[in-house]
């Protein structure tokens, strides 16, 4: 294990010079008074390690040794803790970390990916080698949500952990209400301004935000990591139309993360959701992330903060390392790795409300076909509206169910397809109550 002067530095060794380690590199250089005050114990780089030695990262790196390997950057002896800041959830970031718990290296991690597919084998390998494994970073960018978890709400058995965690998706959906644009007009307006990653499905399609919501529940739950279980559906198909009619109802739609324990087990789903205009989740804008605690003592606890970028990731990798020099230890999920119960995926069971959007055929009978088919689910509607028929003769229709089960919408959303005034795919979101 690493062993801590108690007056030399704290040595940190970073993986990963990109927009968040060249802003630990900046945070560590411009306030090196402050941190040492706050953390009673200086904190210094010893090393670093990217792929490209030459890159202008608008920090001077000149005074740092340089390691091509970032195995060999997390198994120096002039490093007390290891930064991986490169991302990928195998190949060199994995290998990395693996190589510093096992020298008792403390490590300090942004990779959700990373946690998602491997979070309880690093966790006991920390424990194993004495060491401390923190990935607040990983979980809504500045938001210090884990630390939430773990430390403010310690005292709570947890009822529900919900929120927006990508921004990207965020500012798609809500630049499509503001400026009335469709999907795809407002998807390559984000990847001009570099909003999406290189595979853009890992932002659309509800990935990275999966990843997230997996560790939140994992924290939240005592259960072990289990990204697999996550339903995921990503906002492709919500159309200008959704947002138009969501909001005529008073709600706004947003890509929802939403964990929850149910007596068929741990329920974990991100997908896109209709929530109240009027409530904190509604008012979110732009990319801004938040995340919603419910605990049984302390009831509802609402963060909201930038979910990304080079200060607020690099704020949350500093929170962990200033943690790490103040001598405080926490296990990597908030409790033992061998505490962390193994999940019993549920497909989520809660009844809520649906919003359903469909069109019909203009024929004799398509309403009463329609209710017929929803009837037989079991589902009841609460609202409904007609609008206008396209070129096409179709008309759209817009449901508000009852409260129902995903289940039994399934089950009505098949009887459609078998219909013959029925045209296309409908479409159904929860409606979430927040």
């Amino acid at each position: 294990m690493t062993t801590l002067s108690g007056n030399g530095p704290l040595r940190l060794g970073i993986a990963g010079l990109g927009t968040v380690g060249a802003g630990v590199v900046k945070i560590v250089r411009q306030k090196s008074n402050l941190l040492a005050d706050r953390a009673g114990q200086a904190i210094a780089i010893s090393a670093v390690s990217a792929r490209s030695k030459g890159k202008d990262r608008g920090v001077n790196l000149s005074q740092y040794a340089w390691e091509d390997d970032p195995v060999a950057l997390a198994t120096r002896d002039d490093v007390d803790v290891y930064v991986e800041l490169m991302g990928g959830s195998d190949g060199p970031a994995k290998a990395s970390v693996e190589a510093a718990l096992k020298a008792g290296k403390h490590v300090v991690t942004a990779n959700k990916a990373l946690l998602a597919h491997h979070g309880q084998a690093l966790a006991e390998l920390a424990e194993a080698n004495g060491a401390v494994l923190r990935f607040e970073a990983a979980v809504a960018g500045g938001i210090p949500v884990i630390k939430a978890l773990t430390e403010g709400l310690a005292g709570n058995d947890m009822d529900r952990v919900m929120g927006v965690m990508n921004g990207t998706c965020n500012y798609i959906l809500t630049r499509m209400q503001s400026a009335g644009l469709p999907y795809d007009e407002v998807f390559e307006e984000a990847n001009q301004l570099g909003y999406l990653e290189a595979d853009p499905t890992l932002d659309v399609g509800g990935i990275d935000a999966g990843h997230k919501l997996s560790l939140l529940a994992s924290v939240a739950f005592g259960t072990q990591v289990d990204f697999d279980a996550v339903e995921l559906e990503g906002i492709e198909r919500i159309t200008i139309d959704d947002i138009t009619q969501a909001a005529d109802m008073g709600y706004r739609i947003k890509l929802l993360g939403v964990a929850q324990m149910s007596g068929r087990g741990l329920e974990q789903r991100m997908s896109p959701c209709l929530v109240p205009a009027t409530s904190p989740l509604g008012q979110l804008e732009g990319g801004t992330n938040m995340v919603v605690l419910e605990g049984d003592q302390v009831e509802q606890v609402v963060l909201r903060g930038p979910g990304a970028g080079e200060g607020p990731t690099a704020s949350a990798v500093m929170g962990d390392v200033m943690d790490i020099a103040r001598g405080f230890r926490v296990s990597t999920f908030g409790v033992p790795a061998a505490s962390l119960t193994e999940t019993t995926p549920a497909k989520t069971a809660t009844p809520a409300p649906y919003y359903l959007r469909l069109a019909l055929e203009d024929k004799p009978g398509a309403l009463a076909k329609l209710a017929t088919v929803l009837g037989d689910a079991g589902v009841s509607i609460d609202r409904m509206r007609q609008y206008r028929h396209d070129d096409a003769g179709a008309a759209p229709i817009l449901i508000v169910t009852h409260k129902t089960t995903r289940d039994a919408l399934d089950a009505a959303i098949l009887g459609m397809t078998t219909l013959d005034v029925v045209t296309g795919e409908p479409v159904a979101l929860r409606i979430e109550t927040v």
